[in-house]
């Protein structure tokens, strides 16, 4: 990589665990091209083995590499320090709202089991031995599917989420959207079991449609209108067992 006019960056990385967290300061050499993940790398070679961080593919798609930038989610792969940088420095820390394991690298357990939760899995409606039946593409409840099937689980949505901030139990972005994705699922028989999942304490009501979510994922995907359907098709299967009642 060629190096720019700016020699060294100031990066701040908030090192140690969720309990005992603490800010360490790294002088890094500046590049063309230069990206998080390359930062975060070279400290790792060369100032610190001991940091720890994840990272898969480099090409953004896996989601594995996500961490908070200037105290925004961002894959440390996809980006660039110029677009980061304040006054030739930048604060590196880990995802928020996962516990932290160490250094950069958090706890996704809580982040899956979420999924768990919300029913954010297939229920089928055929054995493997019956005929693949067809899926008709363009149906309005295969497309809502289709808008959401490129989630990676990165967690950046999770992270950004204010609402996961103030009550750590609510099921998040990401879940939810999965829920809503296995709900418009032609193949999929529970749609109930869904609804009931995601209507509870911490489900999809407790969504304050402040849009984060929408906004950081990098996936260009729309978790808000995700949870706006569930919010609907709860409420609607509400008033229709009151009224059946």
């Amino acid at each position: 990589m060629q190096q720019t006019n700016i020699n060294t960056l100031e990066v701040t990385v908030q090192r140690g665990t969720h309990d005992a967290p603490q800010d360490e300061i790294f002088q890094v050499p500046a590049y063309e091209n230069q990206t998080i993940l390359d930062v975060v790398s070279w400290i790792q070679h060369y100032a610190d083995p001991s940091l720890t961080y994840r990272f898969a593919c480099r090409v953004g798609m896996c989601g594995s590499c996500a961490m908070m930038v200037n105290g925004e989610p961002r894959w440390a792969c996809r980006t660039h320090v110029n677009k980061v940088l304040d006054k030739n420095k930048m604060h590196i820390a880990p995802l928020r709202n996962l516990p932290v394991i160490k250094d950069l690298a958090v706890d996704m357990d809580p982040f899956f089991d979420k999924w768990i939760q919300a029913e954010g899995k297939h229920h089928p409606t055929q054995t493997r031995n019956d005929p693949i039946a067809p899926v008709q593409p363009e149906t309005a409840a295969r497309v809502e599917a289709n808008a959401g099937i490129e989630c990676i689980n990165c967690s950046i949505c999770y992270a950004a989420c204010d609402t996961v901030a103030g009550n750590p139990d609510y099921l998040g972005p990401a879940a939810l959207q999965r829920a809503w994705t296995v709900f418009n699922d032609a193949k999929n028989e529970s749609k109930q079991v869904i609804l009931d999942a995601v209507s509870g304490a911490s489900g999809c009501h407790n969504c304050h449609s402040m849009g984060s979510c929408t906004h950081y994922c990098p996936n260009d995907l729309d978790p808000m209108s995700a949870i706006s359907g569930l919010k609907h098709e709860t409420a609607k299967a509400f008033f229709k067992g009151r009224t059946n009642a």
